[in-house]
């Protein structure tokens, strides 16, 4: 059996230098690849690197976060740009550059990015609509970004659904190339995503007891285009539930998704991988 992890943050793990133990962990529990998720400029270049430690294992992103985005969101975002010029730049020439780029160094998708009100500060209004405005700000510059790279697009949507699918419609974005990680929301909001062809992707919130409204989701977007992750270290599934999250636990996620939907482990692993192949270019 074989489970991809499609959003984790390994960074923590790294630093800590916990991962060697986390991977084995993972790979005894089935989860055989992961995707590393980049939030801010501070983890690009670690994540990438473990990339390259872990190929086949480990793959990468890129992205602002909306909670990384600050009153210098536009510096943060060009380098973004360059980030993504320089890795696609050595994999069509397949050559290395001065800053050490080779052609499996390529991320597999563009996020995580986008709107974020819950974070938002709660004793300063004015301040909040700034720090909103910014995340707009920044949302839009990356998303262009991904409409002109032509890449999957990871997308952080919290408090502010609507805006976020307001601002991707405008933008042009290839609405098959979005998902919306940790998807939270009802069913009528996943149909909003199915009608334009995007996807969403669960945690272990699915397993949580009061979840009525993400299960029903997941059965509104259907097995064939259901992708789960763990977002560890955040979210931790049900029996961990209160302890932090690795990748490993994503298999309680797989085992009680399995449950919903009626169907084998084995039978819901290797249809969430499919998908998750096909999607980030696995």
């Amino acid at each position: 059996m074989h489970l991809i992890d499609t959003h984790t943050h390994l960074d923590g793990f790294a630093r800590r230098g916990e991962l060697p133990a986390v991977l084995d962990r993972a790979r005894a529990a089935g989860v055989t690849s992961m995707i590393s998720i980049g939030t801010d400029s501070d983890d690009w270049a670690l994540i990438r690197d473990l990339a390259v430690a872990h190929p086949g294992v480990v793959h990468f992103t890129v992205g602002l976060h909306p909670c990384s985005v600050r009153e210098n969101w536009a510096a943060e975002v060009a380098q973004l740009e360059a980030f993504w010029v320089g890795a696609a730049a050595v994999a069509a020439h397949g050559a290395e550059t001065e800053a050490g780029w080779k052609p499996a160094l390529r991320p597999v998708a563009l996020g995580e990015c986008g709107l974020d009100r819950f974070h938002l500060p709660k004793d300063d209004p004015a301040r909040a609509e700034q720090v909103f405005a910014w995340q707009m700000a920044a949302f839009a510059f990356q998303l262009e970004l991904t409409k002109r790279l032509g890449c999957p697009l990871v997308v952080h949507s919290r408090g502010a659904f609507a805006e976020t699918v307001a601002m991707i419609d405008v933008s042009g974005v290839d609405w098959t190339r979005v998902v919306f990680h940790c998807f939270s929301e009802g069913p009528d909001e996943m149909a909003e995503l199915v009608k334009r062809g995007a996807f969403g992707s669960f945690t272990g919130v699915l397993t949580y007891k009061n979840a009525e409204n993400v299960r029903a989701s997941a059965l509104a977007q259907g097995l064939e285009r259901l992708m789960l992750e763990t977002d560890a270290p955040y979210l931790t599934p049900v029996p961990h539930r209160g302890k932090p999250n690795e990748p490993a636990f994503m298999r309680h996620t797989a085992d009680y998704a399995a449950g919903i939907f009626g169907v084998s482990v084995e039978t819901l692993a290797a249809v969430t991988s499919k998908t998750a192949r096909a999607f980030f270019g696995l």
